[in-house]
């Protein structure tokens, strides 16, 4: 989602901001292999990912370039994602992935209970603060903030359908967009630092990762053999052709599919069935799962999770651009509901993951399957270990199916507070 500005940004080509894009992450990571003092106690604290996704934001900010003005964040989400989904999932260790045990999903329902609880909760402590809040412009403004809650549990289409349900003016569910991509944004942006640190967070959990560990272990050892076996650019070509061949196949049962369900069974929008995303993720996935059974699994000596990094680098930058810090001025109070919203939301996760002494990747991946769904809980995922990727697709499908009963039931404690407070 974006939030749009009021003046057209300097630079307005799409070319010229994809190239800007690059450079950034060129120097991002030119300077992290720098062996200087100063860049090595600077990545030290700041992780490479992070800057890749905060810079294009402060871009965006400052006017230099706009989210809202450019099409490289949909060009990035439709065909560089479901490529970098088929790549990373190609090498999968399927079976490794079932012995992760049931620990991430109750994790995922951790987060979701979170967000359903959180919300009531941070409308009624600044509702009680600040009474005006309950009111938008003459219209309520628990509706606007259903729609909040139907995207931290599912997504976009999970969100859209609490706009239809509880019937919110598009004036009052902008200001909501706003306060949506903001918050869930700069808690992205925590999980992407801690994935850094995240051997002191699982020791404050007394966290058990050894099937995550054994996981990775097993796939670095298949990823080793890559340098001595890739053969050039032939090799390459094959990867793109496998990734942007499945990209394609996808899209083409997506655009029959998504369609065919919204003629014959629209009520499935409500599972997110009717969405054209959602199928081109889903398909995505399960070809590249279904590859890594054939030979196609040798790919990974290829270069394939490389490539996909790369891919996954390059949407990070353009998230990035669609964040304004600004729009924190805009109206504070909403933000301040958003704040409150995610630190429950942040809490009830840690501590059921303390409680069951789940590791923090589950935290950080089941949490962003929440809040941020099939684009970004990947991205996250990654950041611990690029093997790990399916884990955030698989979740945020997860929080496709639930995102709108959770927001639905979510909608009506916002309106019994509401009514309570007014």
């Amino acid at each position: 989602m974006e939030t749009a500005q009021s003046t057209n940004p300097l630079i307005t080509n799409d070319a010229i901001v994809f190239g800007l894009l690059m450079t950034v992450l060129a120097l991002v990571f030119y300077t992290s292999k720098l062996q200087t003092f100063f860049w090595k106690r600077f990545y030290r604290v700041v992780p490479t990912v992070l800057l890749c996704y905060f810079v294009p934001a402060l871009f965006n900010t400052f006017n230099l370039i706009s989210g809202a003005h450019s099409a490289l964040y949909d060009v990035a989400s439709r065909y560089l994602l479901p490529a970098s989904l088929v790549l990373f999932t190609i090498g999968i260790d399927i079976k490794g992935l079932k012995r992760l045990g049931t620990k991430a999903i109750i994790i995922f329902f951790a987060g979701t209970l979170g967000v359903m609880l959180g919300g009531p909760l941070a409308f009624a402590i600044v509702g009680s603060t600040f009474p005006d809040i309950l009111h938008f412009k003459e219209e309520e403004t628990w509706r606007g903030l259903a729609t909040i809650a139907g995207s931290w549990i599912g997504g976009g289409a999970n969100q859209a359908a609490m706009l239809e349900v509880f019937g919110a003016s598009k004036t009052l569910f902008a200001q909501m967009i706003a306060v949506d991509v903001l918050v869930a944004n700069i808690w992205m942006g925590l999980l992407l630092y801690g994935a850094q640190h995240r051997k002191k967070i699982d020791r404050w959990l007394k966290a058990d990762n050894s099937a995550i560990a054994d996981l990775e272990k097993k796939m670095e050892q298949l990823h080793a053999g890559q340098s001595n076996t890739a053969q050039g650019i032939s090799n390459w070509i094959i990867v793109l052709g496998v990734a942007f061949g499945a990209t394609g196949v996808s899209h083409l049962l997506a655009d029959f599919i998504a369609p065919w369900f919204e003629m014959h069974f629209p009520q499935t929008a409500q599972y997110s069935l009717t969405s054209n995303f959602f199928w081109l993720v889903i398909i995505a996935t399960t070809i590249g799962m279904a590859l890594s059974f054939t030979k196609a699994r040798k790919l990974e000596h290829d270069g394939a999770s490389n490539i996909a990094s790369l891919f996954l680098y390059i949407l990070v930058a353009t998230i990035g651009m669609n964040m304004n810090l600004k729009a924190l001025l805009d109206n504070p109070k909403f933000f301040l509901v958003g704040i409150i919203w995610i630190l429950s939301h942040i809490t009830i996760t840690l501590l059921i993951a303390r409680l069951i002494r789940a590791p923090f990747f589950f935290v950080a991946v089941g949490s962003q399957a929440n809040i941020g769904g099939a684009a970004s809980a990947p991205i996250v995922a990654a950041a611990f270990s690029r093997y790990l990727t399916p884990v955030g697709v698989l979740l945020a499908v997860l929080g496709y199916a639930v995102g709108t009963y959770g927001g639905y039931i979510c909608g009506l404690a916002l309106q019994v507070i509401s009514n309570w407070l007014s």
